[in-house]
Order: structure tokens, then sequence, then C-alpha cells
């Protein structure tokens, strides 16, 4: 009898396309995921899996380059984001149906941020597509998603590895997916990783902002920061800070992290790299996870 899992997927834009690659590397080494849990790209993975549909998807994923990733953004003039979310939606949509959550092969849920309340919003019933509408949308980047007068944003605000929503089947093995872990490369070169994924993400941002300029690296006697490099810094520290209480309160039987220093949020051209290392991940954790168990 293969060994039942409860898996949970934390946000991490492009490189929560490293869930695929666990995804994988579980089934095929012989368990059988039950029940999905994710916020924001691991909410987009997770319901692709849970309609049985993710082989297609991936396939598809991993045929996109940069320009055909670029095209997928409907940008808008907007006060509350710079893309609509509805092209990406329309992809998938051509790939997998739109099914009711309850209707799934495989319990799932997906987390969003109820911003005027303030507070989580977990969608385990209704429309699968809006659920990660709602969940994938990143604060200042994608337009909020508006549902029965809550204002959805981006699940990870408040719960990138949700943990205490993923249901438990009897005699099932809890596994965590975080994407979001802290840097692992010494401090020298994760410095000149940054800034080369920086440059890059800049570019793609300005792009997004149908601006021209480029933002470059002020150099002094101290390090700088530009406006680009603030906000996400930031918003890895609140991620992991989360993150990791929220692993101390839920432990997992079995945790498979990659470092964020791997891969840039809007990387998503480079799938089959980051899905790989997924996979590799997935490896290494199982091998210890045995040899705890075993």
């Amino acid at each position: 009898m293969k060994q039942a899992v409860a898996l949970v997927l934390s946000s991490g834009g492009a490189r929560g396309l490293a869930h695929i690659g666990v995804i994988e590397e579980l089934e095929q080494a012989g368990f059988e995921i039950k029940s999905v849990a994710g916020t924001s790209m691991g909410a987009l993975v997770g319901g692709i899996f849970a309609t049985g549909k993710l082989k297609e998807c991936t396939e598809w994923i991993c045929s996109l380059d940069k320009k055909s990733v670029l095209s997928m953004f409907d940008f808008t003039i907007s006060s509350t984001g710079l893309v609509k979310g509805q092209k990406v939606l329309d992809q998938i949509q051509q790939r997998i149906p739109d099914l009711p959550i309850e209707d799934l092969l495989v319990h799932f849920c997906a987390v969003a941020t109820d911003i005027k309340n303030q507070k989580e919003n977990v969608f385990e019933k209704g429309s699968l597509f809006e659920a990660i509408r709602a969940s994938i949308s990143i604060p200042g980047v994608f337009i909020p998603y508006k549902s029965d007068g809550k204002i959805l944003v981006d699940g990870g605000v408040v719960n990138p590895l949700p943990l205490n929503h993923v249901k438990r089947p009897e005699n099932s093995i809890l596994v965590a997916v975080d994407v979001n872990a802290a840097h692992a490369l010494h401090h020298s070169k994760r410095k000149k990783i940054r800034e080369s994924q920086n440059n890059h993400e800049l570019k793609f941002l300005e792009l997004l902002r149908t601006k021209s300029k480029n933002l470059k690296l002020q150099k002094n006697e101290e390090e700088q920061y530009n406006y680009y490099q603030l906000l996400t810094l930031s918003a890895q520290m609140m991620l992991q800070r989360i993150t990791n209480l929220t692993l101390a309160i839920y432990p997992p039987d079995m945790l498979i992290r990659i470092p964020m220093d791997s891969f840039g949020t809007f990387h998503f051209y480079k799938a089959k790299e980051i899905i790989e290392s997924g996979r590799n991940a997935a490896k290494k954790a199982l091998e210890e996870y045995r040899k705890n168990h075993c």
C-alpha cells in the first residue's frame, strides 16, 4: 500500500514551479498525494495537480520563453495593479477545466488574503480558477480579485506555507515544500547572483510598467539598495519569518526547502531548471526521511 501524503505548497513566484518536480518525485517514489493546500504559485500548481492535468500543463509551461511569458501579461492602466491576470488563466483553461473545488480528484484548498478585512480567505469549494486567481494576486502587480465584497490579494501576505489548512487523511504524512528558504550560498557569491537576478527582474518590471529606462544598483562606500531591492528583500524577510513560525507550530514529517537565491520571482521562462531543482530537493529530503523512518 502506498504511503498517503498531505502536501503543502508555498508561495514564491516562478520558484513555485519547483513544486512540479517535487510532486513528480514523490509519486515516482511511491507516495500517494491525497490532499493539497497551497498559496499563490503553490495554489496554482496544487490546483492543476488536483485536476489530474499536471503533465499536460508542465509540457506547456516548459515550452515558454521570455517572449511568450511576457505575452501572457494583460497590461492595464489601474491604480491597483499592472496586470489583469485573465490571460494567464485563459491559457490554463485551454488545458484544464474550471471545476468546482469540491469535485477535484484530491482534497484541495487555496489561501488568499482578504486585504480589506485583514484576514485569510480559504477556498475549499466553488470555482477552482477563482481560488487560483485570488491566491496569485501579487500586490502591486496583479489587480486584486474582488469577491462578495472582499478585496483579495496573494495569500503569501499572511500565510505563505498553509500547513494549518491542509486536510490530513488517516495514516498520512505531512509534507511541506518551501521555495522561500533562506539563502544557502556564501555572502559574496549570493550578492553577485542577487545583483544579476535583480537586474533581470528590474528589466522585467520596467517592461510591465512600459518604461524604457533601467535602474542601476548604486555603488558607494556602503552597500546601497534601490526601491525594488528594498521591497523584495523586505518581502523575503517577511515570508521567511512567517514560514518559520508556521513550521514551528505545525512541524511537517518531511520538509523540502529551496533557497530564494535559486531563481527570481519572474523567471517563468526557466521552468525546466526550476522544476529540476524541485526534483533534486525532493530526492534529498526523501533520502533523509528514509534514513529516519526505515
